[in-house]
């Protein structure tokens, strides 16, 4: 017998085969990408870095999109809000222990 006061979806949240395939393919050509521009070296050492690290950036995103199912609408607003904030104290935690490990360096190596 039914419930009638059970509303919950069991297949809310999660993608459909399509948006797996659409965020496999991007992982892969945003991976295919700058593996390329590292083993034909075209660009500059700098310029090959940060188009790595945009790259690096824009699949974060897509692994965000489509295989985690983060959004902005209104039901997603608590975990994209915890994922925010798990974010920023990591990278205060890793930005500050570099900070210190290297001030404590400068500092050992002035004597």
């Amino acid at each position: 017998m039914a419930n009638p006061h059970n509303t919950h979806d069991d297949h809310a949240g999660h993608g459909s085969v399509k948006d797996y395939i659409i965020g496999f393919v991007l992982s892969v050509i945003l991976t295919a990408i700058p593996f390329a521009i590292v083993m034909s070296p075209v660009l500059p050492k700098d310029t090959t870095i940060w188009v790595i690290m945009a790259f690096a950036v824009i699949q974060i995103l897509v692994h965000l999109r489509y295989f985690l199912h983060l959004d902005f609408s209104k039901g997603q607003r608590n975990n994209v809000m915890a994922f925010v904030f798990t974010s920023l104290v990591i990278v205060f935690l890793v930005g500050l222990s570099v900070w210190i490990i290297f001030s404590i360096h400068r500092e050992m190596m002035a004597q």
